[in-house]
Order: C-alpha cells, then sequence, then structure tokens
C-alpha cells in the first residue's frame, strides 16, 4: 500500500500501518508541497511571501519571512506593535472582518482535491498563545499573563470567538477532514508559562475553540514544535487528535504512554540537527532512521518533520527518500 488516506487513519487508529513513509504525502498538498491548505481567513488577513520583510497584516502586526526560516515571524517593536496596553485591547486592535475572505475561492480550490485517496487540512493560524505575542510583542505577553491576567484572559476568549467565526465559514466552504492550528508553547527544554497559568488563561479559550470544531466533525491538528509534554494531558481534554511537532527534547515514550492512545504524534525528527544546507547525507539519513527504532513500534506514533517542511529542498529531498526506503522496510517488521 502507498501513502494514502485510509493508511494514515487506519495507523492513527492504532492498527499496522501498511506504509510507513513521510505522512504527509497521505494529505493534500499546496503546490509548494505543504500538506494544507491556507484558508481563507488567514489569506485574507495577510501572510508575507518567503524572502518578504516588513509585511504588515490587517491585525497590523509586521512580519518577516527570511529565506533561511521554515515560516514568518512577527517583528515586532516599540513603535510598530499593534496593541500596547492589553487592558485597552478593546480601542487598540481591530478585528478584521471575515466578511471580506474570499470564500468562494475556498470553495473551488478545496472541490478540485482528491478526496478519495488524500486527506484535506485546512490551516488556521496563529493560535492563542502566538496570535498573543504578535500583537504586542513577547516580552509584554510574558508580563502581561502575570500582571494583567483579566485583560489577557478577555482578549484571548475574543480572539477565540473570532477563530470560531472563522472555522466555521471554512468548514462550510471546504469540508475539511482536519483544521491545523499553530501555537508553540514552549522553548527548545521548558514551556513558555507555568502549566498553571496556561490552563488558567490559555486552555478554556482552546476548550470553546476546538470543541467547535469537533461539533462539526472535524479533527485537530495542533501544531507545536517544541517542549510541550507536560500538556500532553491537557492536550487530550481538549480534543486534539494529532500533535504535529514533538521534538526529541520531549520525553515521547513518556508522552504516549501518558495519554494512553488518545493523542496521536507526528514528529520526532530533530531539525536543529538535520536541517542545514550542508549537512552529511548519512548524518540526515542515520537520525531518520533512528526515529523509526526509537519510536514507532510504540504505537500512535509517526516520524514526522517537527517543522512543517525542511528549509532546504537537498534535505527535503533526501529526508523524503529515507523515509519511504526505510519506512517501507521497517512496516514490514511490524505486519
Amino acid at each position: 500500500m502507498s501513502a494514502s488516506k485510509e493508511n494514515f487513519l487506519r495507523t492513527m487508529r492504532g492498527e499496522t500501518p501498511k506504509w510507513f513513509g513521510d505522512p504527509w504525502n497521505c494529505f493534500n498538498t499546496m503546490p509548494d508541497g505543504k500538506p494544507f491548505i491556507i484558508d481563507a481567513a488567514t489569506l485574507y488577513v495577510g501572510r508575507p511571501a518567503k524572502g518578504e520583510t516588513g509585511f504588515v497584516d490587517k491585525w497590523g502586526v509586521t512580519w518577516d519571512f527570511p529565506q533561511d526560516q521554515p515560516g514568518p515571524t512577527p517583528n515586532i517593536t516599540e513603535s510598530n506593535k499593534a496593541l500596547k496596553d492589553i487592558t485597552r485591547w478593546r480601542e487598540q486592535l481591530e478585528f478584521p472582518s471575515l466578511e471580506n475572505a474570499d470564500w468562494d475561492a475556498q470553495s473551488e480550490v478545496t472541490g478540485s482535491l482528491d478526496r478519495e485517496t488524500k486527506l484535506v487540512m485546512l490551516n488556521n493560524p496563529p493560535g492563542m498563545f502566538e496570535f498573543s505575542h504578535a500583537v504586542m510583542g513577547f516580552e509584554d505577553t510574558l508580563m502581561n499573563f502575570i500582571l494583567e491576567p483579566v485583560s489577557m484572559a478577555e482578549l484571548l476568549h475574543a480572539y477565540a470567538d473570532w477563530k470560531i467565526e472563522a472555522v466555521k465559514r471554512i468548514i462550510d466552504a471546504a469540508k475539511p477532514d482536519f483544521i491545523m492550528n499553530f501555537d508553540d508553547w514552549g522553548s527548545k527544554y521548558n514551556l513558555f508559562l507555568s502549566p498553571d497559568i496556561w490552563r488558567a488563561i490559555i486552555k478554556p479559550t482552546y476548550e470553546k475553540f476546538y470543541s467547535y470544531i469537533k461539533s462539526r466533525g472535524v479533527m485537530i491538528m495542533h501544531h507545536c514544535d517544541c517542549y510541550a509534554q507536560d500538556l500532553a494531558p491537557d492536550m487530550v481534554d481538549l480534543g486534539i487528535d494529532i500533535w504535529q511537532g514533538p521534538t526529541p527534547q520531549n520525553d515521547i515514550s513518556k508522552v504516549i504512554e501518558r495519554t494512553q492512545g488518545k493523542l496521536f504524534l507526528l514528529g520526532g525528527i530533530d531539525m536543529s540537527v538535520i536541517d542545514f544546507a550542508d549537512a552529511p547525507e548519512e548524518l540526515i539519513r542515520e537520525h531518520i532512521r533512528s526515529v523509526y527504532d526509537n519510536y514507532a513500534t510504540l504505537g500512535n506514533f509517526m516520524p514526522c518533520y517537527t517543522s512543517t517542511r525542511p528549509v532546504y529542498d537537498r534535505v527535503f529531498r533526501i529526508v523524503g527518500d529515507e523515509m519511504d526506503k526505510y519506512g517501507t522496510e521497517f512496516a514490514k517488521r511490524l505486519e
């Protein structure tokens, strides 16, 4: 069996995979090879093109997307931050109108996709924490979670309501299998917030956002390529089907054990080890094989980039080739 929707879903169910290569090959892809379709709301708000700097979206956030980065990042200064005073967020932050997004184009794009053999995923970034530091900067965000928790909670609940309206229209227009949400909750080795603060302020906003998605019969893939193992049981509580991006700095075997088959993991590949223009080919291949050997027999896991795609095309080709070759061999061992 080759890469297919059926194989991916059976692996999610805990059944033995018949194919164990790059899981993104089971999804419809964008022209650049990324395994999700950008939703109409995100396109309307605006995203910088790769190589673009100083792009300002409709939230008033300034973004840079350097060529050597896997994705865009906010470039926030004291003068350009969209939200300067969290206690005045209603006055300072204008929520973009969803009426102006191109929902007809969304329907046309997804209407032409292969739904019989491939999965359809719509990407709806950013998540609650990443939205916070995009509009006000990282330092203000961390301080405001501690010093102004009421205002932070009010802002994030309003943002969650806005995202619910967005995904309502996304699901109506596109009928996806998955909604993918990006929200990194930690650095390489630690969470950005204490679990208590995260559970008090961020988790309730996800409870209503993700419960709406699940009420529409759509699965949830949450991208979080950082340390987040302490929140894995909370991901189960929130109805997250897939944690995409668990880095090996997390104790992946412990996460699988603690979540008892209720959370599927796509990750394990350490991009900080292999995603370089001059990374030795054998190093890349050895690393990919080690991810299979260390985690793939544990269940509820498929090896995957922790970012959504390597920065360097050469790395992308080598990783894909090794996953196809070694993954095929590995699947035979599991039969």
